[in-house]
């Protein structure tokens, strides 16, 4: 199967513009986590390949059929398309590990004054 790319544009048209604003705002190009290519495809594809994802859309061609098999795990992505959509998936459902500058988990508070400190003389 040909991995050219513009053979793959044709294997996954769509009549709309995928978008996801709750986890890219500013749009996939903006976000810093996809490269030109990576987000033209998910804009442009994205919603047939969200389609065969969620198993809403039968796979029509080869292209689309081996697409299904790489986001089952029986075959590796071996094209840009499926590269992209494997990348996006992973952006979006796994958990941000979130890092600090601090050695300690937890912060010590300081143990409070016991009242057997202060001496009966220091009452006025």
């Amino acid at each position: 199967m040909s991995n050219d790319i513009s053979l793959l544009r044709q294997a996954f048209v769509s009549q709309r513009q995928f978008f996801d604003d709750q986890n890219f705002p500013r749009g996939f190009g903006r976000s810093g986590n996809f490269t030109l290519l990576e987000a033209s495809i998910l804009e442009q594809h994205g919603v047939v390949l969200k389609g065969l994802h969620n198993k809403a859309l039968e796979p029509q061609n080869e292209h689309q059929q081996q697409f299904v098999a790489v986001i089952s795990g029986a075959l590796e992505p071996t094209n840009a398309i499926e590269r992209a959509w494997v990348k996006y998936l992973k952006l979006t459902t796994s958990k941000a590990k979130f890092h600090t500058l601090f050695g300690r988990s937890k912060i010590a508070t300081p143990a409070p004054i016991s009242q057997d400190y202060y001496a009966e003389s220091d009452s006025m």
